[in-house]
């Protein structure tokens, strides 16, 4: 039974390793994308310091992304390729990292206690699948380090699920 341990969080590059290292034992010899996506986000969600919603959007169409498994309140289900955060990130084909939601043009507010938020594209061989989410109450809740460290989680997700089969 995998259980997640406590990391100190003062330094975001030994963070992100504990925690890679924790996501990868905890994934290992599963490949259920749902049920990968599902304690991917609760471990982010536990782990990861002030932090109001974690989870997944996935692709149906090229024009829709829908709503996988998460923590947080209930969210938005459906969101348009090109509209709001996640939208516009797998439109342009790269993370986004917003500082202030309340700047950026067309932010759905799923969550109105949400005020920064971080979007990774989730990609196999055959490109962009979805997007791994993350909010916060915190402006400015998010860096740099914060999108490496959560690319490299996405990209285990990735790895470990059955997408890449």
């Amino acid at each position: 039974m995998f259980a997640a341990t406590a990391i100190d969080s003062s330094d975001k590059a030994v963070f992100y390793r504990d925690l890679a290292t924790q996501l990868k034992a905890l994934l290992e010899g599963e490949r259920d994308s749902i049920a990968n996506a599902a304690n991917t986000s609760a471990l982010i969600y536990q782990m990861v310091p002030d932090l109001n919603w974690a989870g997944f959007y996935f692709l149906a169409s090229d024009e829709e992304l829908v709503l996988g498994p998460f923590q947080g309140k209930p969210a938005c289900v459906r969101i348009a390729v090109g509209k709001g955060v996640c939208g516009t990130a797998v439109d342009l084909g790269m993370s986004m990292l917003v500082k202030d939601v309340h700047d950026f043009p067309g932010h759905i507010a799923c969550d109105a206690d949400s005020r920064s938020e971080l979007v990774v594209l989730l990609r196999d061989n055959d490109g962009v699948f979805g997007v791994l989410d993350l909010d916060s109450p915190t402006p400015s809740r998010f860096d740099k380090e914060d999108q490496a460290g959560i690319e490299k989680l996405a990209s285990i997700f990735v790895a470990a699920s059955s997408f890449e089969d």
